[in-house]
C-alpha cells in the first residue's frame, strides 16, 4: 500500500515523533521510500503504481505495456512510462525495482490510456495496446521505408503478427498524426496498404 505522509500520521498516531517511527520502519524493511514523502509497505504488489507516481504525470507504456499485452514475447523487468514536457528521459531504481520515463509530444499524451487495477486494488494507468506500440515506434531511431520498418518490427521487437492485425487501426490512423514522427507515419502507411 502506498502511504503520503498524511497517512502515515493516522498509522502512527500513537507515536509522539513520526519522523523517527519512519526511520525504523524503513530501517527494518517494513516501509519502502520512494520520494520525499511517499511510501510503500508492498514493492510487489504495488509496483505499477508506483511507476504512475515516481515521476508525474505519466502511464505505463512502451515495451513493459506490449509485454504486459503479449505483443512482445520477451519479458521485461523495467517499468517503462510515458510522460510530456520534460526535455530528458529519467531512470529510477528503487529496492531493485527499475522505473524508466520517456517522453512523447504534449498533444498525444492523454490520448488512449486505460485504468487497471492491482492486486491491492489501486488504481494506475496504462497505455492501451496501440498507444504503447505508437509510443515505442515514436522512441525508436527513424525509419522511412516499410522495408526496414518490418525488421523494426518483427525482427527487432519480434511483435507477434497475429496480434499487430488485431490492433484498432482507426485509432492509429488518429493518433499517428499527432507524433510528427517518420517512423509512425511509416507505419501508418504500412497499415493502410498491407494489413488494413
Amino acid at each position: 500500500m502506498l502511504y503520503d505522509i498524511q497517512s502515515l500520521i493516522n498509522k502512527y498516531k500513537g507515536y509522539s515523533n513520526l519522523n523517527q517511527k519512519i526511520s525504523i520502519e524503513c530501517k527494518n524493511g517494513k516501509l519502502i521510500r520512494i520520494k520525499r514523502g511517499l511510501y510503500t509497505d508492498d514493492l510487489v504488489n504495488d509496483k505499477e503504481l508506483l511507476a504512475n507516481v515516481c515521476y508525474s504525470p505519466s502511464y505505463i507504456s512502451f515495451e513493459y505495456a506490449l509485454s504486459y499485452y503479449g505483443i512482445i514475447p520477451e519479458y521485461v523487468s523495467t517499468y517503462t512510462s510515458a510522460v510530456y514536457g520534460k526535455k530528458n528521459n529519467k531512470f529510477y531504481s528503487i529496492a531493485g525495482a527499475s522505473f524508466e520515463y520517456k517522453s512523447i509530444p504534449n498533444n498525444v499524451f492523454f490520448k488512449g490510456i486505460t485504468i487497471l487495477k492491482n492486486q491491492n486494488g489501486f488504481s494506475y494507468k496504462i497505455a492501451s495496446k496501440e498507444k504503447a506500440l505508437c509510443d515505442l515506434l515514436y522512441s525508436k531511431y527513424p525509419v522511412r521505408s516499410i522495408t526496414d520498418l518490418k525488421v523494426l518490427l518483427f525482427e527487432d521487437l519480434r511483435i507477434d503478427y497475429s496480434e499487430l492485425v488485431s490492433l484498432d487501426n482507426e485509432f492509429i490512423k488518429e493518433i499517428v498524426p499527432l507524433y510528427h514522427c517518420n517512423t509512425l507515419n511509416t507505419f501508418l502507411k504500412y497499415i493502410l496498404e498491407e494489413i488494413k
